[in-house]
């Protein structure tokens, strides 16, 4: 590539991101994503959330390279779990000693000794089920201000199926203004409720 190719790449590069020019070349055009966070809202010495950007930190060091965690993780941790353990023991009237587990480590190491030597591609797995059922149906919920699924990676995931042309109306996708886990985002719970209803309906016909 030649010098005013990489130039023009970073000035759309920093167009579209928000980030400057200079440090998208110092990063080969290829700014890692905790570092994308960091740097994105530096010089308001906050940081942004990997699973839903709209959220901001704060760090010890603002003139570090990554983040000390992830704000969006942080604010929604204590709720969400609150919530799932009041549902089971209270409206499910479901009892266990165990611990209810979020992200734990104690499901790790998983076994990813089907894709050795290869990246993990689960897609074929998903494309082999619909060819063997064609009446399967899937629907994407993709958030905008998701940073650990983003966009752009559910898109070519899907472009690359590999799907029998037939095949390609099985598949509904929908958007909210929101990231990992759309339903924090009152609106986009609310529509993505709807979506849902809507979904279940049209595969029971």
């Amino acid at each position: 590539m030649t010098p005013a190719a990489r130039q023009k790449i970073a000035q759309q590069y920093a167009r579209l991101t928000g980030l400057r020019e200079d440090f998208i070349l110092q990063h080969d055009l290829r700014v890692p994503l905790m570092r994308f966070c960091k740097e994105l809202l530096r010089d308001q010495g906050l940081t942004v959330g990997r699973l839903d950007s709209r959220f901001t930190g704060i760090d010890r060091d603002a003139g570090g390279s990554s983040t000390d965690y992830d704000p969006s993780y942080a604010a929604i941790l204590g709720p969400y779990t609150a919530t799932l353990n009041h549902y089971l023991r209270h409206e499910l009237r479901f009892e266990s000693d165990l611990a209810y587990e979020v992200l734990s480590g104690r499901t790790e190491p998983w076994s990813f000794k089907e894709f050795e030597n290869r990246h993990v591609r689960t897609s074929d797995t998903l494309r082999r089920a619909m060819h063997q059922n064609p009446h399967l149906k899937v629907l994407v919920a993709a958030g905008y201000y998701d940073f650990a699924t983003p966009y752009w990676a559910m898109r070519h995931t899907f472009d690359h199926l590999q799907l029998d042309p037939q095949l390609r109306g099985n598949i509904r996708e929908t958007y909210y203004e929101a990231g990992h886990m759309m339903y924090v985002h009152l609106p986009s719970r609310a529509q993505q409720h709807r979506d849902l209803t809507e979904f279940i309906q049209s595969t029971s016909v």
